[in-house]
């Protein structure tokens, strides 16, 4: 993997974390059209997924360092019910992880008809959301975790994370703001307990990327990561997600006619 490359793919990576255009599938795109074909890339993917982590955790400092505090006071408070509606949806990818993990790494393969199809239905998803009246819903366990289950969804190379995550949120009559700050948040347990998962059973070890290009991609991952969640915020509170659905179905048809 070239430095280029690196840069490339590590700005892809940032901006569509946040934004409901699917992550996953923009890298598939991104190595199809840069020409990767790199076995050892498990590192690099990594490490621009813990960039978007440290992303998501400068943009929300003040809310985690709230419910940190409030955490440690050991009380059954707001916070820690909002840190437990957290973990409550991490359950379904993280039994989803677990029991079928090497089925959908064998997904990434490249294959954008696949994508593309994914693309459309995270389109269609995003479509919806115009139809949903303003809302100042409670977040409850139950809404959590079927947040939770979309979030599993997004598993699926051109599923949109946030995008699945936050429609499913509007779609229950979830407040925009309270929906984006939880699909943001709730990201960060599944990253860090991947990332922690492939350390421990060693997945690494035979991955060799050079450093510069490792650091080249989690700085562009790091910076474009941030201004898109910040950009997010703003665009879900206004309503805005149709020209993101838009987008989602011209790059969708693209990938299939190009396959």
């Amino acid at each position: 993997m070239t430095e280029l490359q690196a840069l490339l793919l590590g700005i892809i990576q940032g901006l569509t974390e946040f934004l409901p255009v699917s992550s996953s599938g923009h890298l598939e795109i991104g190595h199809a059209l840069l020409g990767i074909k790199d076995e050892n890339s498990l590192l690099f993917v990594l490490t621009v997924h813990v960039a978007t982590v440290l992303s998501t955790i400068l943009v929300f400092r003040k809310d985690i360092a709230l419910l940190c505090k409030d955490l440690f006071a050991f009380q059954w408070n707001d916070s820690t019910e909002y840190i437990s509606k957290l973990l409550f949806s991490s359950i379904p990818i993280v039994i989803v992880g677990f029991l079928f993990r090497d089925k959908l790494e064998a997904l990434f393969t490249g294959n954008l008809f696949f994508v593309g199809c994914m693309l459309l239905f995270t389109a269609c998803l995003l479509t919806l959301t115009q139809f949903v009246k303003k809302s100042d819903g409670k977040i409850t366990f139950g809404k959590a975790l079927l947040i939770g289950v979309a979030q599993t969804l997004a598993v699926l190379p051109g599923i949109s994370r946030s995008g699945s995550t936050i429609a499913t949120g509007l779609l229950l009559k979830g407040k925009k703001e309270d929906v984006a700050r939880f699909s943001f948040l709730m990201v960060l347990i599944p990253i860090l307990g991947a990332a922690f998962l492939d350390i421990v059973t060693g997945e690494l070890n035979s991955t060799k990327v050079e450093l510069l290009p490792l650091l080249i991609g989690f700085v562009s991952a790091f910076i474009s990561g941030w201004l898109a969640c910040s950009w997010m915020i703003k665009i879900v509170k206004r309503g805005k997600l149709i020209y993101f659905a838009i987008y989602c179905a011209l790059i969708g048809l693209i990938a299939i006619f190009a396959a």
